[in-house]
């Protein structure tokens, strides 16, 4: 009898410690820049996918975009962690072939076009570390502008002959990166 009485002590001691445990954990609030992501094919009736890419989504809270994305500077594509495109089979950026894998997207932003960057290293925060010598491709793509303004950054794919077209947008700059199979 002592014995089930030591057993249960000993369970409902434990029990009490997990409970008063979960109910102390902090959870943070929403990011500023929630983290998104955009596949292509979109469709989920569509298992097979050649790209996902994956980004927080910084908001412009009345600030300019040259102010959040400086032209001639490399950007990290997004806010916190560099955005990350992996391709599921190989593609080209212009005529360079990019293997299947998972790279970092930055861009340089100008007035009339955006430098298009495919960088080798992942996992980076933001843009500080960024490396020229890990680049895989690069394409320059001219910008648009819309008349409808975006608040966040936003990315879509969309399909193309023989590929996709990654679509960038925020405010009233547009910009379109065709990627080939």
């Amino acid at each position: 009898m002592k014995k089930l009485q030591f057993i249960s002590a000993v369970a409902f001691g434990s029990l009490l410690f997990l409970t008063t445990n979960v109910q102390a954990q902090k959870f943070p609030g929403l990011d500023k820049s929630p983290l998104d992501q955009a596949l292509f094919p979109a469709d989920n009736k569509i298992p097979v996918k050649s790209a996902k890419i994956v980004y927080s989504r910084p908001q412009l809270k009345g600030r300019s975009l040259s102010e959040l994305a400086p032209a001639g500077k490399v950007w990290r594509t997004g806010a916190n962690e560099a955005t990350e495109i992996t391709f599921y089979r190989d593609v080209k950026l212009g005529n360079t072939k990019i293997q299947s894998g998972t790279y970092s997207l930055f861009t340089i932003p100008e007035k009339d076009n955006y430098t298009i960057i495919i960088n080798k290293s992942t996992n980076v925060w933001g843009a500080y570390s960024y490396k020229a010598e890990n680049d895989v491709a690069r394409l320059s793509v001219p910008v648009t502008q819309a008349e409808e303004s975006l608040e966040a950054l936003s990315m879509v794919f969309t399909p193309a002959d023989k590929g996709m077209v990654l679509n960038i947008g925020w405010d009233k700059t547009r910009i379109a990166v065709p990627f080939t199979e």
